[in-house]
């Protein structure tokens, strides 16, 4: 299932004057977190783990961070939507502020283009595996961070709508579902294997 989603990505539009990963006035986007594919941690968010979240903040509820840090606020999202690739996000960093200057420049040059969720899990399954399935959670923030937890989770590194973004998107999901398959068979041949 999680590999024929791979293979149908939404369609992707431009940004209204984005030239790269980010424009002139600090808007971006990508995707925050990817249903279905494990994270280096082990977490597996499922389809509609966000819906009631969003329902009750939308995006002015969930805060820009860099890094996780609740003191470095760079920015807000202008939406956060479930499609049915992921936790697809496009916000704006606030340029006034010298922290989101610094982003700016990062994620433009690419130094950096990780996102990544910070979150309390409502609804979750421990598979025998050790992955966790997330059903349910509160989104409280979304950060720009340097080394995200889910490979894939990341700023489109050009116009969402070039190929780029697309073959990005789908190399990352292909390497965690193998990482997957490759946990699962370990796990099967020796039972106490937990990577």
């Amino acid at each position: 299932m999680a590999g024929a989603r791979a293979s149908h990505l939404p369609e992707r539009k431009l940004l209204s004057g984005a030239l790269g990963p980010i424009d002139d006035e600090g808007r971006f986007e990508g995707y925050a977190s990817l249903f279905g594919v494990p994270d280096l941690g082990g977490d597996i968010v499922e389809a509609g783990a966000f819906r009631e979240t969003l329902a009750k903040q939308g995006a002015a509820g969930v805060r820009l961070l860099w890094q996780h840090d609740p003191n470095e606020p760079i920015g807000v999202w202008l939406s956060l939507t479930e499609d049915e690739y992921g936790l697809r996000v496009r916000g704006r960093l606030s340029l006034d502020a010298a922290r989101a200057r610094d982003v700016h420049a990062l994620i433009k040059s690419g130094a950096v283009d990780g996102l990544s969720i910070g979150f309390r899990t409502e609804r979750a399954r421990r598979e025998a595996t050790g992955l966790r399935r997330i059903f349910r959670l509160d989104l409280w923030e979304v950060s720009v961070v340097t080394f995200p937890m889910a490979p894939g989770a990341r700023v489109f590194t050009a116009s969402p709508a070039s190929k780029d973004a697309e073959g990005r998107l789908r190399t990352s999901s292909a390497r965690t579902l193998l990482a997957e398959a490759i946990r699962r068979v370990a796990a099967q041949l020796q039972p106490d294997f937990h990577p």
